[in-house]
């Protein structure tokens, strides 16, 4: 069964020229809109959520972009190459252990669909030496230990933050293209966890021979793109528009934190690129504390005035003028 493309370019609503802060833009617009803690129908929100984030964490990366800008209309001919797993799973085959059955195993409720994970995800099991306590001296073919196999799972920061029970499910395909039955589990992800971090199901991976235990299966956390922060271990950073007046005279705003919104008192004469930190306002770690969330300040100029606004901008502009002139 073949992988179904997906047109990363169309889900995000932008022509394939579209600059890199044109796909920043158009990610932000479309994942608050979407996003599950907004939406009234919630399961479908979810869904194009994860869509759209997946299609940001590939165009967003110049790498992962240019591959899949080179993938193109050959998609098919890579996709063959690959090999393919079902619609709604995703592929995963033991490495190049010589004596492996080939077995294939296909995820789902991951956050990731078919193409992602075969074309952008994470390779096909833990590394290791193929050889490496798989046999016995004594009788190397009959006891044998299964492979670890690994896969991705996409996190949202609201799941960093209060942990979660997610459900995922797993099929194995045998080396003739024989399908087992699909086996369900329920996967918690716990408060504070990192990017990066792997989540084991003990002996879920590829079943051993003989006397030989069962492999494990890893789930590599990653996380989801939030339209508000950027991560940075434990620490977030928003970027917030002021207005020049705002900057100017000061003002108090809103900033979005994960668990709300925060009031932020701007001093006058704030200047583009300042920063303020409000502490504990991050992710959790492990033990619970959390970390910083910074807000760095970015003035906006209007890109239409009014005749009035023309006019008081004129009037400053020459009052301006006449201080410096005078104080000169």
């Amino acid at each position: 069964m073949s992988v179904e493309f997906k047109d990363y370019y169309r889900i995000l609503d932008v022509p394939r020229t579209a600059s890199q802060d044109d796909i920043k833009k158009a990610f932000r617009r479309l994942s608050r809109k979407y996003h599950p803690d907004l939406a009234e129908d919630k399961a479908a929100a979810e869904k194009r959520f994860k869509e759209i984030n997946e299609a940001y964490q590939v165009l967003k990366d110049p790498e992962k972009r240019k591959k899949y800008d080179r993938l193109g209309a050959d998609w098919e001919q890579a996709d063959r190459v690959a090999a393919g797993g079902g619609q709604g799973f995703r592929r995963r085959r033991s490495r190049g252990d010589p004596f492996t059955r080939g077995e294939t195993f296909h995820f789902g409720g991951t956050g990731f669909s078919d193409f992602f994970e075969t074309f952008f995800g994470s390779m096909g099991s833990a590394e290791g030496d193929p050889f490496a306590s798989g046999f016995t001296r004594e009788s190397p073919f009959r006891n044998r230990a299964g492979r670890d196999v690994e896969a991705d799972i996409m996190v949202t920061l609201e799941e960093v933050l209060r942990g979660s029970t997610r459900q995922v499910t797993l099929r194995r395909e045998g080396p003739d293209g024989s399908l087992g039955k699909t086996e369900t589990y329920q996967v918690r992800i716990p408060p504070g966890v990192s990017e990066g971090q792997r989540i084991r199901l003990a002996g879920q991976g590829e079943p051993g021979e003989g006397d030989g235990r069962a492999g494990h299966l890893f789930l590599r956390v990653r996380f989801a793109a939030h339209p508000d922060f950027r991560v940075h271990g434990k620490d977030l950073h928003h970027e917030l528009a002021l207005m020049p007046w705002e900057a100017v005279l000061g003002c108090s705003r809103e900033v979005p934190t994960p668990t709300g919104r925060a009031a932020l008192k701007i001093p006058p004469g704030t200047q583009n690129g300042r920063g303020f930190r409000l502490r504990g306002h991050g992710l959790p770690n492990k033990s619970g504390d959390r970390g910083d969330l910074y807000v760095r300040v970015e003035i906006r100029i209007p890109d239409r005035i009014t005749e009035k606004e023309r006019e008081l901008w004129q009037s400053l502009a020459r009052n301006r003028g006449e201080s410096t002139h005078n104080s000169g």
